[in-house]
């Protein structure tokens, strides 16, 4: 996980993990339509995923 991933995950999470496939995409944009800090959240557990 690099650091501008990091900052793009708290500043637009749902372009972060826009190279994990559409269900990653669409989960993170959920969760940041309830919240910003859900969807951060979210982001950056799936950025931490081994992939």
């Amino acid at each position: 996980m690099s650091f501008l991933r990091v900052l793009l995950a708290i500043f637009f999470p749902p372009l972060s993990v826009i190279d994990r496939g559409c269900g990653s995409v669409l989960i993170v944009f959920l969760l940041t339509l309830c919240g910003w800090v859900p969807g951060v959240i979210g982001a950056l557990v799936i950025l931490n995923k081994n992939s």
